[in-house]
């Protein structure tokens, strides 16, 4: 099998397990990301991010049962209501876009375009854009290393992980961060590992299903 497809079939299960595997990693990770979130922000990152996701995992067998895009679509909405801050609109519009680009047959091609179309949606609704120390500073490589057809696990993963590191030297012009000025400097931006999260817990599932 080529290095940059992923062999794996859409089933409830997988998206149960997908959708699961999410919400628990970013739950796991609520200190983490609250500790990011003090250094230069409001430091309720994680806290925000884990009440999204609990109500997530609340609706788990319901999210499970819809096809990807009335799925995302649905938990988009979930975390708009339900995550405080600028990361419930920021994460809801991008699920949402996710879910309102993807066709009922999801393939590698269609999810690139979409993902494509997602990351637009949040540079809009954040009025940010690439190099301003954001989630999209983590979403923007990855829909252009898909969009350039590499799918290798492994190559997403890395550079999903060096993405959210680059962060740490950046200057935040954009947030809560952006009113600290030069002492945004030195800190890993919490909405980018977040972001780096996500990936990491979407490859562990496919990569168990290879």
């Amino acid at each position: 099998m080529a290095e940059n497809t992923i062999p794996v079939q859409d089933s409830v299960a997988l998206r149960r397990a997908l959708i699961e595997a999410v919400a628990v990693c970013l739950i796991d990770h609520v200190d983490e990301l609250s500790e990011l979130d003090r250094a230069i922000g409001d430091g309720d990152h994680g806290l925000n991010m884990k009440r999204g996701f609990e109500e997530i995992l609340s609706r788990l067998d319901e999210l499970a049962e819809k096809p990807w895009p009335e799925a995302l679509k649905a938990g988009g909405m979930a975390l708009v209501m339900k995550v405080g801050g600028a990361s419930g609109p920021l994460y809801g519009t991008a699920f949402m876009s996710l879910g309102k680009a993807l066709p009922a047959e999801v393939d590698p091609a269609t999810f690139s375009a979409a993902l494509t179309e997602a990351v637009a949606a949040v540079k809009t609704r954040g009025k940010s854009d690439a190099g301003q120390k954001t989630m999209l500073d983590v979403l923007i490589p990855l829909a252009d290393q898909l969009a350039a057809g590499d799918w290798s696990l492994e190559a997403i993963r890395s550079r999903t992980a060096e993405s959210a590191q680059a962060t740490v030297p950046m200057l935040a012009t954009r947030g809560r961060a952006s009113f600290l000025g030069e002492r945004s400097v030195g800190h890993m931006d919490p909405g980018a590992r977040s972001s780096q999260l996500i990936v990491e817990a979407v490859c562990e599932v496919l990569e168990g299903q290879r």
